[in-house]
């Protein structure tokens, strides 16, 4: 039987649901080629993460 891996999310909190995982596609200025921008950010953070 396999195990079951858990993983919090932050050291203290048990609330996984608190931090969204985003992702944001964002053209290279190097190459032009398009890069994704992978985050977990805090749920109160998600707008602020679009608008840069």
């Amino acid at each position: 039987m396999a195990k079951k891996a858990v993983a919090t999310l932050h050291e203290g909190s048990t609330d996984g649901r608190a931090y969204s995982k985003v992702i944001k596609m964002v053209k290279s200025p190097k190459t032009g080629a398009y890069i994704f921008d992978e985050q977990m950010v805090p749920n109160e953070a998600v707008k602020d993460f679009f608008k840069k």
